[in-house]
């Protein structure tokens, strides 16, 4: 495997983007499926049955399921996706931090490893929660005023969880960071964004057919494996982009990204 070092591109490439990421996961198609599956595809499946099982013993009428429909129950059914919600979004932002590492070290020339990546998300993952829940607020407070801005905002921190897995700036000056990184290139970074959503729309309209014909537990792990196969690419992508965006504004190659694990 060769080095992922490149003549200073003048701007970010939606393209360039898009093979690379693509090219990430081909090259370590185990990795990723291991990750996206511990991390994103398990939690899901084991949700969604789980909710699935108790919708359908309403619908069913079954007077356990109905017995759960009281007020206390409701209550703890409530709390427990509460529950499910919060760990769902630790587990999402490990498995960003890890394919974080991932990219970086397969654009480096070298062979990521399931350990290593892992590691360096548990070292990263209370910086990680800061930095996700204060995207979360931010953007999602200002899409309440307005959409764009918290659009804009979203964009401008896109690439803070690289920034702070690669730079170790803490979460404030890895926020700071993308927002550096990606002025200039956020148009070209909706663009991207976009492409990736429609694409994710294409694959759920696909297997809407699938699960029209069959539903049930078949329904259940297709939602699954749509889950960790777009959590997988929407990260890569973005650790993609946080490499192209230093090799634009800075000039830095891989190498010099490898280096801060030296």
């Amino acid at each position: 495997m060769t080095s992922t070092t490149l003549a200073r591109p003048e701007k970010f490439q939606i393209g360039k983007v898009l093979n690379n990421s693509f090219a990430v996961i081909n090259r370590n198609i185990g990795l990723c499926l291991g990750l996206a599956a511990l991390f994103s595809g398990l939690p899901t499946f084991v949700f969604q049955l789980w909710n699935e099982v108790r919708m359908g013993g309403l619908a069913a009428g079954d007077p356990a399921a109905l017995a759960m429909a009281d007020p206390a129950t409701m209550f703890r059914d409530s709390m427990l996706t509460l529950v499910f919600a919060m760990l769902y979004f630790i587990l999402s932002l490990l498995l960003q931090s890890a394919l974080v590492r991932a990219t970086i070290e397969d654009m480096n020339g070298k062979k990521p490893t399931f350990g290593d990546c892992i590691q360096i998300a548990l070292r990263c993952l209370l910086p990680t929660i800061g930095i996700g829940l204060m995207v979360a607020l931010g953007a999602g407070l200002a899409s309440i005023a307005l959409l764009v801005p918290g659009i804009i905002l979203w964009l401008g921190w896109s690439v803070a969880v690289p920034a702070l897995v690669q730079e170790r700036l803490g979460v404030f000056g890895s926020m700071s960071r993308s927002r550096a990184l990606t002025k200039g290139s956020r148009w070209a970074l909706f663009g991207l964004f976009l492409i990736l959503i429609l694409i994710a729309f294409g694959i759920q309209m696909v297997l809407g057919t699938v699960v029209l014909l069959f539903g049930g537990y078949i329904a259940i792990v297709l939602g699954a494996v749509v889950s960790a196969f777009m959590s997988t690419l929407m990260s890569i992508a973005s650790a993609v982009s946080y490499v192209e965006l230093r090799q634009v504004k800075e000039g830095t190659s891989v190498e010099d990204l490898a280096e801060i694990f030296s």
